[in-house]
């Protein structure tokens, strides 16, 4: 149980790292190994669009398809929400990798059939190559993990290699119609209030709400991806149409509501980004204040100077910046220590089980106390039951949301809700 994922029964990152420092024993004898790391593109938005019991079927025959695609010796395991890592054993060129990763891709567009729901996601994978790209288990899937988010952020396309070694790298065409239909179908959307406790504790005031962009019609497309297009992602003028969007209907909501935008590492790399921010509010006539513009550490690992600059650009405009699922990826509190952030959203996969392990709540716990010392908010996502809002007070999280307060709806109700 300690080692083994309980939704998937694959293994989890304990018994990852030990096969992955074991098989390196071997490549220390001449042979080669590739780490890949995935992860669900858009997977949030079949959570929200869907709930979580859909989420966590897909996750499941996600896993059976993983488990067709690789060999025998090679192991599969969940890192945790809808991050995946395969260890490749014996290839005998990067290419494999490779060839594995196109296998992987074509297996996971294909539609998902769940619950009367027809799901098509897409997926990124990063590789990481040993002994080319690292000798250690760290470094392996550190190097494979960037690779993915190079390959999410600089729009190579769905799959990258830490090397850059384009015959271990497949591009996705890119077309203005694709991200012209996608910012035609999207519409945004309030889907979870934000609860922060007040001083009766039956009682909570509506701090703000994420904005989400979703497809119209079915099928489902997890991020709104055209049937079509399925290897497109939305480009800059989707994105930047959800984040106008989201700031001319916040407008019209109470003036104590905030609005929170996701920022993708492209976006945070386009040199126009304050620009567009810029005008967006003065376009919009929303404050400041009431914009909250959410990025994940992992973003914080490409270019860091150049990202805290633009950070620090951002918050001298009146913006507020949060760091989402924060505890899932790399030096969490080097980054807290690099630049002050206003608000920490701890991610939900600490939440599901906070009620019934003591892991998940000593974490949360942690990172509730760090916040507040800090000076920070902290905001517990994917609250669904009673038991886990109550825990969390008890911890001391400062905000809360989930579907125990709210469902995906087309503007909050009121400023206050019980």
């Amino acid at each position: 149980m300690a080692r083994h994922d309980a939704l998937t029964d694959l293994p989890n990152r304990v018994l990852l790292r030990e096969r992955l420092e074991h098989e390196l024993k071997r490549v220390k004898r001449g042979e080669m190994l590739a780490v890949l790391c995935l992860d669900l593109d858009r997977f949030k938005s079949v959570n929200d669009t869907l709930g979580h019991p859909i989420g966590d079927e897909l996750l499941k025959v996600v896993s059976d398809r993983l488990r067709a695609c690789t060999r025998e010796p090679d192991t599969i395991a969940r890192l945790g929400g809808d991050e995946f890592a395969i260890i490749m054993t014996a290839i005998q060129q990067p290419t494999d990798a490779a060839a594995l990763a196109r296998r992987i891709r074509e297996s996971i567009v294909k539609p998902f059939h769940l619950d009367g729901h027809q799901i098509i996601v897409d997926i990124s994978i990063g590789i990481s190559v040993a002994p080319i790209d690292a000798t250690t288990p760290d470094q392996l899937l550190k190097n494979a993990d960037m690779a993915l988010y190079g390959a999410k952020g600089d729009g190579r396309g769905p799959i990258g290699s830490s090397s850059g070694d384009g015959r271990a790298h497949e591009g996705a065409a890119r077309s203005r119609d694709g991200s012209t239909q996608c910012a035609r179908e999207q519409r945004v959307r309030a889907p979870l209030s934000a609860a922060g406790q007040s001083r009766d504790q039956r009682d909570y005031l509506v701090r703000g709400a994420p904005a989400l962009a979703s497809s119209q019609a079915r099928p489902h497309f997890a991020g709104g991806f055209h049937p079509d297009r399925r290897g497109n992602r939305p480009d800059h003028p989707a994105r930047e149409w959800v984040l106008r969007t989201a700031c001319n209907e916040t407008a019209k909501w109470p003036k104590d509501i905030k609005v929170a935008v996701n920022l993708s590492p492209a976006q945070l790399k386009s040199r126009n980004l304050i620009e567009v921010v810029t005008s967006t509010l003065e376009e919009s006539g929303l404050p400041a204040k009431r914009l909250q513009l959410e990025i994940t550490e992992s973003v914080l690992m490409h270019n860091t100077f150049a990202t805290l600059a633009t950070l620090h650009k951002l918050r001298e405009l009146g913006v507020q910046i949060a760091m989402d699922d924060f505890g899932t990826g790399y030096s969490s509190l080097s980054y807290l220590r690099s630049f002050p952030f206003d608000k920490i959203k701890i991610d939900r996969s600490f939440i599901q089980d906070i009620s019934s392990q003591a892991e998940p709540l000593a974490i949360v716990h942690a990172v509730a106390g760090l916040a507040k010392c800090l000076n920070m908010v902290s905001t517990a996502e994917g609250v669904e039951t009673q038991q886990q809002m109550e825990t969390l007070q008890n911890v001391g999280c400062t905000e809360m949301q989930g579907y125990f307060f709210s469902k995906p709806s087309p503007r909050p109700r009121s400023s206050r809700s019980s």
